[in-house]
């Protein structure tokens, strides 16, 4: 039996919410059964309503008809009465993180096994960096090892189906979001023990002299209007089984990093986790998590280099067809302009029932510290949604100490419930009137807990010419691929925030990012160096102290100088990298994953800015193919010699998730 909290709870005209639905699926129970259990939901309907964040609802009601109109649900997992079968197969997840300067190598270990007594297919749900390239993937069982291959996502598909009907052990690995990725397991024997590995390089992008590292480990319950009935493939994985608040994730979860830097290390600490970090020389480090039961909320690793000082420099890399470098150049310091102009700032917030409590509270802190903080010269409004949205004003008010205080007050009342309708909401902000010659900022708070992202990084993109876009991320799993999405598509910075005390420091910088641009008009020369295939094509303004990153491939023998130049407030800014200096080393073989994960990323959004335009598709499946990387369109799969499973009889089971740290 599952129980089924759907979040599909909107907000009619006058605010309030409609009635909640519980849904109840029958798994062949008597009708006496059922209507037992009918009964105590009822009974405990108003204290479940509160778990999941939803408020303000004036009843809650079993519901059991019109299934066809149920939306994608993620539910709360209860046990089965089956005692024969696994509900909970993964027993661990463990990462080994290797950095080196600033690429990162992570090997990410799941141990799958069969303690029930019937075979299973077991699904799995799991996060990873928005800028992971995965790029390999294998399979061990008893003492065989088998290596994935990557294939078209259809094909791929089709592969194992056909090896789970055979009885042969199979694993794919899907990718539903370039932060979102799929496990099957198929034919997991009683007793079986299936380890699965899959490996992913990323680059380290330090910011004013930080370095972070960020390893998710949970992937948060989205909101999904899509009607069950109409849902594709891709959006299934949505209705997935969640624990309860505070419970502990079923399975074990570890981590050890190792460190290496060709400057010395000043200071590393982890912001989310309890850590044991060991020093083998001033240039390297060990870090040990302690404890195995912090798997429901990203882990992050934070370190300076001495002097505050950015690994900046030239990677190259010679392959057997292409060769590849990364160059990262120094930015100048903030140089405060002459004159900054009025500003127009719409806060677009969050305050659906996955917000409510700790990310709301958060929220609250952020936007008291932002607009408390305004010029009096700037004009500001506040935008609330959740199914729907209501505003403070029609059109934006000037920051006097009334308004503010109007603004704080309706802030401080909300306390949270219902669906996350992102789209209306920020169609809603874009169609308010703005102020003439005022610098207009859009800034959306939200945990990011939607299926939407596509359609609001286009409709952002559609309106670059009206607003900036920043956002904050809310919470301590957050999806940060719409976080970092929305910012990237806005040409603007995003922000996370997962412990209230971050608040205030996070408000103060986004305030000097865009009231003191770094570099502005930027232009890279490449003298006596053949380039091609760069990326980015442009190098939009630099709001942060954060380095100037250009990935591409070159011809011949590596030489010349590259030269980076633009301005910075009124003053002219150059410097320059020698070539000539720079060996191509086989320990930079990540390069040619980091490039073309770069290029699947920007050929993925133009296929969002017009869906019609299949080319792009065509061409992300060929760099997938050929660089053997996961993305959209390609998958890794794993196939046993061995028929295991005679009929291929097995349950499916879906490795219930915790909730998130801090979510109700």
């Amino acid at each position: 039996m599952h129980l089924i909290i759907n979040p599909d709870t909107n907000l009619n005209s006058n605010n309030k919410m409609k009635t909640e639905k519980i849904m109840i699926k029958r798994r062949k129970m008597s009708m006496l059964k059922v209507l037992s259990m009918i009964t105590l939901l009822m009974a405990a309907s108003f204290s479940l309503s509160s778990q999941v964040g939803l408020r303000g609802a004036p009843y809650t009601e079993p519901y059991e008809e019109n299934e066809d109109d149920k939306s994608l649900s993620p539910y709360f997992f209860v046990y089965s009465e089956d005692s024969e079968t696994d509900q909970l197969p993964l027993k661990s997840t463990s990462a080994d993180i290797d950095i080196a300067g600033v690429i990162a190598d992570v090997k990410v270990t799941q141990v799958y096994k069969n303690e029930g007594k019937n075979a299973l297919e077991a699904i799995y749900i799991f996060p990873a960096s928005t800028r992971a390239a995965v790029y390999g993937m294998k399979m061990i069982i008893g003492d065989r090892t088998i290596e994935a291959k990557i294939e078209e996502r259809e094909q791929a598909r089709e592969d194992y189906e056909q090896a789970k009907a055979d009885g042969r052990s199979a694993s794919l690995l899907e990718q539903q979001r370039p932060n979102v990725f799929q496990m099957s397991i198929a034919n997991i024997m009683p007793g079986d023990e299936i380890i699965v590995e899959l490996s992913y390089t990323e680059l380290i992008v330090p910011e004013k002299g930080l370095y972070e590292f960020v390893y998710p480990t949970v992937v948060g319950p989205r909101y999904s209007n899509m009607p069950v009935e109409e849902a594709p493939t891709g959006e299934q994985w949505v209705e997935n089984p969640y624990t309860h608040e505070g419970d502990k994730p079923f399975y074990a979860f570890n981590l050890d990093l190792n460190l290496i830097s060709a400057i010395t290390i000043k200071d590393i600490r982890s912001t989310s986790h309890n850590v044991e970090v060991n020093f083998t020389n001033k240039k390297s480090a060990q870090v040990h998590l302690n404890g195995t039961d912090k798997g429901n909320r990203d882990f992050i690793l934070q370190y300076r280099l001495a002097g505050d000082r950015i690994e900046s420099g030239l990677l190259l890399f010679e392959g057997e067809e292409e060769n590849f470098f990364l160059a990262m150049i120094q930015p100048p310091k903030h140089v405060k302009p002459e004159n900054i102009p009025p500003r127009e700032y719409i806060f677009i917030v969050d305050v659906s029932g996955s917000m409510y409590g700790f990310p709301l509270d958060v929220s609250k802190k952020l936007l008291n510290d932002l607009i408390g903080n305004l010029r009096p010269e700037d004009r500001f409004n506040v935008l609330m949604f959740a199914g729907g949205s209501k505003v403070l004003a029609e059109a934006s008010l000037p920051a006097t100490s009334d308004n503010i205080q109007r603004a704080l007050n309706m802030i401080d009342n909300e306390q949270g419930g219902g669906g996350t309708e992102i789209l209306p909401a920020i169609q809603r902000a874009l169609a308010m009137k703005g102020t003439e010659n005022f610098s207009r900022t859009f800034i959306i708070a939200t945990d990011g807990y939607v299926t939407v992202e596509r359609e609001v990084f286009d409709l952002i993109r559609k309106n670059l010419a009206n607003a900036n876009f920043f956002s904050f991320g809310i919470g301590s799993s957050v999806n940060r691929y719409i976080i970092e999405g929305i910012a990237e598509a806005g040409l603007g910075i995003p922000f996370i925030i997962t412990e209230p005390s971050e608040a205030k420091a996070k408000a103060n910088v986004f305030r000097e990012y865009i009231q003191f641009p770094v570099l502005t008009n930027i232009e890279m020369n490449f003298e006596g160096f053949q380039v091609y295939d760069l990326l980015p094509s442009n190098i939009p303004d630099l709001l942060a102290e954060r380095p100037v990153i250009v990935y591409g491939k070159y011809r011949g023998n590596p030489g010349g100088e590259i030269e980076l130049q633009g301005l910075t407030g009124n003053t002219c800014y150059k410097t320059s990298l020698d070539v000539d200096k720079v060996r191509a080393e086989q320990d930079n073989a990540a390069l040619k994953y980091l490039w073309a994960r770069e290029k699947i990323r920007i050929l993925d959004d133009y296929a969002f800015i017009d869906p019609t335009d299949n080319r792009n598709d065509n061409k992300v499946t060929e760099l997938g193919l050929k660089y053997n990387l996961l993305t959209r369109f390609t998958s890794f799969i794993a196939i046993d010699s061995q028929v295991r499973n005679e009929g291929g009889e097995q349950s499916t089971v879906k490795q219930p998730l915790p909730l998130p740290e801090g979510v109700s």
